[in-house]
């Protein structure tokens, strides 16, 4: 007897063929590799990763542990599923043991990285002996983090420290913060975002506050061991599991299958601190000479824009970074590297304003990560309004004349009339 796997033709037959009535059945059961007919492993594509809570295409990098693979996990099931069902409450009534997680609060919103990290504690917790809780550190205000859908089994949230508000780039007050968290909670792990944000920043610091050596840019972690990306993002570094982790974006999945208590904690003392850092506010940038790989919030153009004087306009008078679709670039009226796509730049923004743009394939990938979008549009049925978090149908020129209106009337503070009520006020008098 050997220990190689016989083929089963009929098997590899159906997996060929999307359409057989026993397609979905079939790789379900083989969601790993299949011996083709030459005799050699091949991945089925359509089985590699599964659909995420937010309706995008996930990886799974581990391995299926986590019940993801070939997109049949509960998950995949979406958000809309599960607003009509009540997420089932997870609750720890006397923890053995904390894992600290301290969240960016960017804008104040947990951020898909924020919840990420949030489902890696979990993760954490459920691979160490005992009966652990995840505790969520907020510093700053939260306009709309919801803590409990994201696994926050406990939630020290503070807007100020001794009268200073932690707003702006203040480090010691927040650093301050976690030492209080140090000192009573003791947690196992530390987890932070590496990021710009400010989770490399703070994390760095409590490493070196507690003589610990960080791992940064972790994407796969246990109780053990650590695997960090570095050199450009092409080489591995493994290492032991450290308790200070700055983590990469998806290095987990997300909280979305049951809901946890974020019961309050309250710190009892908080050590004083005298800033030496003073945060002078934001610098005015023009939104023009921003990236789009960097910018937080882009007007792109795409065939549907006639008059480009008035979208210029509008992109100065909201503040924009301009983008444009491949054919507003191919045509001339935009510059290459304002193209947003596969094809040109991958773009991360809050908020991503399409003026028409219908969304090729190509567009759609470049805009995966933008958090909002927003579609202008006169046919309902294309594909970015489908992908749009907000769709606008109308005429393209008529919007971006309302739309710069309003931002003309803010900007002087006073209020103007709309073009019909102008037009009606003209009738009365005549």
């Amino acid at each position: 007897m050997t220990d190689i796997p016989r083929r089963d033709p009929r098997t590899e037959w159906i997996l060929r063929n999307r359409l057989h009535p026993q397609y979905d059945e079939v790789v379900a059961a083989h969601s790993g590799p299949v011996r083709g007919p030459t005799g050699l492993l091949r991945w089925n594509p359509h089985a590699v990763g599964f659909i995420g809570p937010n309706g995008v295409k996930r990886i799974d990098r581990s391995a299926g542990l986590t019940g993801g693979a070939g997109g049949l996990s509960s998950r995949a099931k979406g958000r809309s599923a599960q607003a009509e069902v009540e997420l089932p409450l997870h609750r720890i009534e006397q923890p053995d043991f904390y894992v600290a997680v301290v969240v960016d609060l960017a804008g104040g919103r947990l951020s898909g990285h924020d919840k990420d990290i949030l489902g890696q504690a979990h993760q954490l917790v459920k691979a160490t002996e005992g009966e652990g809780a995840v505790v969520a550190v907020a510093l700053g205000e939260a306009r709309e983090a919801v803590f409990d859908t994201a696994g926050a089994d406990r939630l020290v949230h503070l807007t100020e420290v001794h009268g200073q508000p932690l707003t702006g780039y203040c480090p010691e007050q927040k650093l301050a913060v976690l030492e209080a968290v140090e000192s009573e909670l003791a947690p196992r792990y530390w987890l932070f975002p590496d990021s710009v944000h400010g989770g490399a920043d703070l994390g760095s610091r409590l490493a070196a506050r507690l003589g610990e050596r960080p791992a940064v840019h972790a994407w796969q972690v246990d109780a053990e061991h650590t695997v960090c990306r570095g050199g450009s993002q092409l080489t591995d570094w493994h290492r032991p599991t450290a308790r200070v982790m700055l983590l990469a974006e998806e290095c987990a999945l997300p909280i979305d299958e049951t809901r946890h208590e974020a019961k309050p904690i309250e710190l009892s003392s908080i050590p004083g601190v005298t800033p030496q850092i003073e945060d002078l506010g934001q610098v005015e940038v023009d939104p023009s000479k921003i990236a789009l790989a960097e910018a937080e919030f882009i007007l792109s153009a795409g065939n549907g824009v006639r008059d480009w004087q008035q979208f210029h306009s509008v992109a100065s008078a909201l503040g924009a970074t301009e983008g444009a679709s491949r054919v507003a670039v191919d045509d001339g009226n935009m510059p290459r590297f304002r193209q947003v796509g596969a094809t040109g730049t991958w773009v991360t923004a809050r908020v991503y304003v399409a003026v028409g743009i219908s969304g090729a394939i190509q567009h759609m990938q470049g805009i995966g990560r933008c958090d909002k979008v927003v579609a202008i549009n006169l046919d309902d049925g294309c594909d970015m309004i489908k992908r749009a978090d907000l769709s606008v149908i109308g005429d393209s020129q008529g919007i971006l004349a309302e739309l710069l209106r309003l931002a003309e009337t803010r900007q002087s503070g006073t209020e103007a009339e709309s073009p019909a009520e102008s037009a009606e006020e003209e009738r009365h008098v005549a």
